[in-house]
């Protein structure tokens, strides 16, 4: 029923397929490399960053928490942070809830 398309047939054995295994191991080495880059090395570093601003807090720091509320430090310890968020106004918050520690006179200036 084919009269305009002739058949093609096989010359000969083309070259050697790609090893499968060796391929499914660059895939999995690459793939490896972008979840390292794009994923796993950004969060360590922001990790590490923030673990050096909640270390380095100090009384009279002025801060801002993961919540947007801006205040200056009056009390820390271990677990814990005072802010006082305007004058005679204290609120305690968990230390890692801070997300950012603000140039002085921040505050006064809004």
């Amino acid at each position: 029923m084919s009269f305009f398309i002739s058949p093609a047939y096989a010359e000969g054995a083309a070259g050697a397929p790609m090893d499968s295994g060796m391929f499914n191991i660059l895939f999995l080495v690459g793939f490896g490399l972008i979840f390292y880059f794009f994923m796993w090395r950004p969060q360590a570093k922001r990790a590490k960053e923030h673990k050096e601003l909640l270390g380095g807090l100090t009384k009279g720091d002025e801060v801002i928490t993961a919540g947007g509320i801006l205040g200056k430090v009056v009390n820390l310890n271990e677990d814990y942070v005072v802010l006082e968020v305007s004058e005679g106004t204290e609120l305690t918050f968990q230390k890692t809830h801070v997300s950012a520690a603000l140039p002085k006179g921040t505050i006064k200036s809004i």
